[in-house]
């Protein structure tokens, strides 16, 4: 019975304090029109801590049967449920006005507040990103983290790259646009009914702080530019970051770059990733260390890491990102045909950078992992780009998550792998299976690990198959390197930091 869901429903939001005891005949009321209902009688039994999938999964079940998720919401349940968290969501003033006085007693207070509210409310739909596959790998560069995602779909380089090409359209303009915040979607854009904005002023511009409805990790948070604007990395996004850290100390915070192929899913609005997170690239110890010109204030060093990665460190901000602005320029324009390093083909730019900022006690750090998205024939979707015979695993851009050493899947690799790892077991033929054929020449490579265990451990099977996709992935990274780690790539690495002035 519906009513018994209206209940159980009111009783999760009371819970979790979405809802107060004055709110609930109000909020009862806005559910019974949602539902085309004019009448309520309160079921006898009194219901706490439900879970919301199963609460939620009883409305959807009704307005099935009612007609309406086909009629009114696109044959889509996810734009009905959400329009019913909507409901219990404070508005947009009340929850930034908690958000700052929380802030102004502890940072970590706010977005503790902030979080629980974007979790509480069904916008991280925790139910499903537990589903998400995640495990941690050794390699020689620290303790990689590999997740399957199983909450986002893929999205194919060339479709980034036609969506930065496109001019804004629509309302919102993407899904990233402030003008999300209560959007009641449709076929083509997701509810955002139970989304809030918290408005920030980084270094003089106004930007809006956000959570990822897909938590790839613990808080993950986006900060995105007010207007529609595409991404593009110069000094004052180094300026942009910093002024994040000083402002919440506990979060880092980096940007993808602005090219297609090294950039992330979305060029075409200007905006950040951060949270609360420590990535292997955050552990990975500098092997080298380096210095420039009139800036002995500022400690710098090559980061012992697959790709090519500059960490820049010390007291003012102000001085790093002069620095940073500095190496940024230089890149921006460095060629060096023999590393096969061109900044450009024609009037195309190649070279960008993906910056991370986080705070170091009471001095400021600054990555900056230098990008190029330079094509070949035998190399169409880049050369710093995973080649073509790791594509089974990895084929999409390496973004910024990537680049800090977390492996986000396509959820395709669910299915394929289970099948590999069961035809392992039973000494089946991988080549002829349409599922497992793609991973064959890859499992025929290190078929030795699994010879002892076929027909007899599939548990270890899958446990060395979960290694191995770690080691495909610092495969992955050390493709995306623009300097190799061989005396070659040191060597031509130094030429370029000679240059920085």
């Amino acid at each position: 019975m519906i009513n018994h869901a209206i209940k159980k429903l009111i009783a999760y939001g009371l819970s979790c304090r979405l809802v107060e005891a004055e709110d609930v005949v109000f909020i009862r009321n806005r559910l019974l029109e949602l539902l085309h209902l004019d009448a309520y009688e309160e079921p006898a039994e009194e219901y706490a801590d439900g879970e919301l999938e199963s609460i939620l999964a009883e409305f959807i079940d009704y307005a099935r049967q009612k007609g309406m998720i086909d009629t009114l919401y696109h044959g889509d349940p996810d734009l009905f449920d959400t329009r019913i968290m909507g409901l219990l969501v404070p508005r947009p003033s009340a929850v930034i006005a908690e958000f700052w006085r929380r802030y102004r007693q502890d940072p970590a207070a706010a977005t503790d507040y902030f979080y629980k509210l974007a979790c509480d409310s069904d916008y991280i739909r925790r139910y499903r990103i537990k589903k998400d596959r995640r495990w941690q790998v050794d390699t020689e560069y620290g303790a990689l983290d590999i997740t399957i995602n199983l909450s986002k779909p893929e999205k194919d380089p060339k479709a980034i790259a036609a969506a930065l090409a496109a001019p804004p359209s629509g309302y919102p303009a993407c899904a990233l646009c402030r003008e999300t915040e209560g959007y009641a979607g449709g076929p083509r854009a997701a509810a955002r009914q139970n989304h809030r904005l918290i408005p920030l002023d980084l270094d003089g511009e106004p930007y809006f702080l956000q959570y990822s409805p897909y938590v790839y990790y613990n808080e993950h948070c986006i900060v995105l530019n007010e207007k529609h604007i595409p991404m593009k990395i110069s000094g004052a996004v180094f300026d942009r970051l910093l002024d994040f850290v000083d402002r919440f100390p506990h979060y880092f915070i980096g940007s993808n770059a602005d090219l297609p192929i090294v950039g992330g899913s979305i060029l075409s609005h200007d905006h950040f990733q951060g949270g609360r997170y420590e990535f292997a690239m955050e552990r990975a110890p500098v092997e080298r260390e380096i210095s420039f010109e009139g800036y002995a204030d500022v400690y710098a060093g090559i980061v012992r890491w697959p790709m090519s990665v500059i960490r820049l460190r010390g007291r003012e901000k102000g001085r790093l990102s002069a620095l940073a602005g500095r190496i940024l320029d230089r890149w921006r324009g460095y060629s060096d045909p023999d590393a096969f390093i061109f900044a450009y083909t024609g009037d195309t730019p190649h070279n960008t950078i993906t910056p991370i900022a986080r705070r170091r006690g009471e001095e400021y750090e600054l990555d900056l992992v230098l990008r190029n998205n330079i094509t070949t024939d035998e190399h169409p979707m880049g050369v710093y780009h995973p080649h073509a015979e790791l594509h089974h695993i990895k084929k999409e851009n390496i973004g910024l998550i990537e680049v800090m050493g977390l492996a986000v899947l396509p959820a395709r690799l669910k299915t394929s792998l289970g099948a590999v790892a069961e035809g392992l077991f039973l000494g089946a033929d991988l080549v002829n299976n349409p599922q497992t054929a793609p991973h064959a020449p890859w499992v025929e490579s290190i078929a030795r690990r699994f010879a002892p265990y076929v027909g007899k451990d599939r548990e270890r099977i899958d446990a060395i198959l979960r290694e191995e996709v770690g080691r495909v992935f610092v495969r992955v990274l050390e493709d995306a390197g623009v300097f190799k780690r061989t005396p070659e790539g040191y060597a031509a690495f130094d030429r370029f930091l000679r240059g920085v002035s």
